[in-house]
C-alpha cells in the first residue's frame, strides 16, 4: 500500500511539473498579501504514512486522515493532535455537513459514509446502477445538503479487483438520498470545492492537467463548464475572495479569474490537500505525505 501511495504520489509530482510550467509560461505571477506577514509552516507532525482530506468542523477544528495506516486524525483549535477513528474505512476524502456528521470517502469497499459525533457509520452510498464505484476520493457539500464526490480510479493493494468498473465522474447525491452522475469527459477527476456565495464549483482533473469551474443549478446539476487553469490538483479549497488553491508541489493559489497569484513552498515531495481552519478560518491545514503543516493567513476560508 505504501509503494503504491508513493508511486501515485510521484506520478503527480509529474503532471504538476509540466501543468505548473504550462501556467506560468502563460500567466505572469502577482504578488499577494494572503500569508500573515512573518508567518512560516508549523509542523504538526511527521508521524504519518500518507495524509489527505482534511476537513473543518464549526469550532474550527481539522480533522484529516492517513489513508495507509486507516485512520483518522483532529487537530483542535488549540492546537492539540489526537487519533479520532480507527479503523476508518480507509477514508479519504473528509467534510462535515451542516449537522456535524463526518461525510467520508470510505476508500476500503469504495463507499460514502456518513459519520456521526458518536463514530457510529452509515453507509450513503456504495453502488451506482448495480456497480461498485472506482473508489469516492474527494467531496464538497452544499448548504442544501447536496453532496458532490469525484470517483476516480486509483488501484488499491487491498481491492480483490484491478480493472475499474466504471468511467471516472463526478457524483451528486442530493438530499433525498438520490445519486446520479453530473460531469464527465475527465480522465481523472480529483480535487473538488465550491463557493457556497457564488455557486460555482471547481473540479480538478489532475490526469489532465486541468481543472475546470461549472454553475451549479438549484437541482444540482452542472452547468457552464470552463476551462478555470491549465493546471491539475488532488485536493483544494477556496477562501472568502474566492481565491482557489490547487495541491501538488505545494500549494498553488489562483485569483478567481483563474490567474497565479502566489504559491506557498512545503518541504515534501507532495501535497495531497488542503484546508482553512482554526477559529477565525485563517489558518491553512496542510496535509504532506507523511507530515501536516499549518500556515497563519490574512485570507479567510468559509
Amino acid at each position: 500500500m505504501k509503494n503504491n501511495l508513493l508511486n501515485h504520489a510521484k506520478q503527480h509530482i509529474l503532471l504538476f511539473t509540466l501543468s505548473t510550467c504550462a501556467c506560468l509560461s502563460q500567466v505572469q505571477a502577482q504578488s499577494s498579501n494572503l500569508v500573515a506577514d512573518g508567518a512560516t509552516l508549523n509542523l504538526v507532525s511527521s508521524q504519518f504514512s500518507f495524509t489527505e482530506g482534511p476537513a473543518v468542523n464549526k469550532k474550527g477544528d481539522v480533522y484529516f486522515t492517513d489513508q495507509p495506516n486507516d485512520k483518522i486524525y483532529k487537530y483542535d483549535t488549540k492546537g492539540k493532535l489526537t487519533e479520532y477513528m480507527s479503523p476508518s474505512g480507509r477514508s479519504n476524502g473528509l467534510f462535515f455537513d451542516a449537522k456535524g456528521n463526518l461525510i467520508s470517502c470510505a476508500d476500503n469497499k469504495n463507499e460514502l459514509w456518513k459519520i456521526d459525533n458518536k463514530k457510529q457509520v452509515q453507509v450513503l452510498v456504495k453502488a451506482f446502477e448495480g456497480k461498485l464505484l472506482n473508489g469516492p476520493n474527494d467531496l464538497w457539500i452544499r448548504k442544501d445538503g447536496g453532496i458532490y464526490f469525484t470517483d476516480p480510479h486509483y488501484p488499491r493493494k487491498y481491492w480483490d479487483r484491478s480493472q475499474k468498473p466504471i468511467e471516472p465522474k463526478v457524483y451528486y447525491l442530493n438530499p433525498e438520498g438520490d445519486l446520479r452522475v453530473v460531469m464527465d469527459g475527465f480522465m481523472q477527476p480529483n480535487g473538488i470545492v465550491g463557493n457556497p456565495e457564488s455557486n460555482l464549483l471547481y473540479v480538478a482533473d489532475i490526469k489532465g492537467q486541468k481543472t475546470y469551474v461549472f454553475h451549479m443549478e438549484e437541482n444540482g446539476d452542472l452547468s457552464q463548464r470552463k476551462l478555470f487553469c491549465e493546471m491539475g490538483s488532488d485536493g483544494m479549497t477556496i477562501d472568502k475572495a474566492g481565491n482557489v488553491y490547487l495541491t501538488g508541489k505545494g500549494v498553488t493559489v489562483f485569483n478567481p479569474e483563474g490567474e497565479k497569484i502566489d504559491h506557498i513552498d512545503v518541504p515534501e515531495g507532495w501535497t495531497a490537500n488542503v484546508t482553512f481552519g482554526g477559529k477565525k478560518r485563517d489558518m491553512l491545514f496542510i496535509t504532506a505525505s507523511k507530515s501536516a503543516y499549518t500556515l497563519k493567513m490574512n485570507a479567510k476560508g468559509f
